[in-house]
């Protein structure tokens, strides 16, 4: 029986269309068509209303390392309700342990520099983040329109980098089989080079959030 904070290959393999990335290390997968590009766009202008810079949860000197913008989506929006809903008939996590979903846009030159999405162990804000809510999970990340250049995702341990795609689906499972955190998910939001990138993350956790 799966953990209502959890998702597993098998479940997520159930979906038609959905590629998971050759390599056994990771638990990487892709879904064209995800969301339509009108959903996209009602996605788009929620960012675009409410976006402030973005921050990092153990800061480490660099002020360059994260340069996009950052929005928490109102979870009473039709189209984060429409979202939620779809995440949840593709991975049946239970939405109680689900984070807010978030939003993020990158210019021209903004990226954010290769890192984990699990919180380390030893880090200065372990106790903050994962006293009551656990380690994250699963990250789920539509790509919301098409960039003119750059703004790939970089996964450096499977050398694969993922393109923008209007209405994209990437997931991948932040964990080993044994439940520690996997170093091979460190994954980079690359440079945009031409255009603006929008995306939206959805994390979940192991015990429920809040």
């Amino acid at each position: 029986m799966v953990h209502p904070g959890e998702s597993s290959a098998d479940r997520l393999a159930l979906t038609p269309g959905l590629q998971r990335a050759p390599f056994a290390k990771l638990e990487l997968f892709q879904l064209k068509r995800f969301l339509s590009p009108a959903q996209c766009q009602d996605l788009i202008a929620l960012i675009d209303a409410d976006r402030r810079p973005s921050t990092i949860a153990d800061a480490n000197g660099d002020e360059y390392f994260r340069t996009s913008e950052t929005c928490d989506l109102d979870p009473a929006s039709p189209a984060v309700l429409d979202l939620e809903a779809r995440l949840f008939a593709l991975h049946g996590i239970d939405p109680a342990h689900g984070e807010p979903v978030q939003g993020q846009r990158y210019a021209v030159g903004q990226e954010f520099k290769a890192h984990t999405d699990y919180f380390e162990p030893d880090g200065a804000d372990w106790e903050r983040y994962c006293s009551v809510a656990g380690q994250r999970t699963w990250t789920f990340m539509v790509y919301l329109n098409q960039v003119e250049a750059g703004g790939g995702t970089r996964f450096a341990a499977a050398r694969k980098i993922v393109q923008p795609e209007t209405g994209k689906l990437l997931a991948w499972n932040n964990r080993r089989p044994d439940g520690r955190p996997n170093p091979n998910t460190l994954h980079h939001g690359m440079k945009v080079r031409k255009g603006v990138k929008y995306v939206i993350t959805k994390w979940y956790r192991e015990r429920e959030w809040g």
